[in-house]
C-alpha cells in the first residue's frame, strides 16, 4: 500500500525559504506569484492491506520524526 504524508508549516510561521522562492520566481520573470509556501513531501510503502492500521502507523511517524508539530501541520493520505 501507498502513502503519502504532507507537511508544511503552520500559518504564521515565518517561511524564509517560500520568500526566496518567491524572490526566484520573480527575478526569473514569473509574474502573478503573491506568496510561496514550502513543505516536504514524504511517499511511503506500508505492507498490508488496512488502511486504517497504516492511517494510525502514519501519524505516529509524523507526530514522531516528520513533522515538527509545534511548527508545522501534516497530512497523511493513502494513495
Amino acid at each position: 500500500m501507498k502513502a503519502r504524508v504532507t507537511v508544511t508549516l503552520k500559518t504564521g510561521i515565518l517561511d524564509p525559504q517560500g520568500k526566496a522562492i518567491e524572490g526566484a520566481l520573480r527575478s526569473l520573470g514569473v509574474d502573478g506569484v503573491a506568496s510561496v509556501r514550502q513543505g516536504k513531501v514524504f511517499d511511503i510503502e506500508i505492507d498490508g492491506t488496512d488502511a486504517a492500521k497504516a492511517e494510525t502507523l502514519l501519524k505516529q511517524a509524523a507526530d514522531k520524526l516528520l513533522a515538527n508539530t509545534v511548527i508545522e501541520n501534516y497530512r497523511v493520505e493513502i494513495v
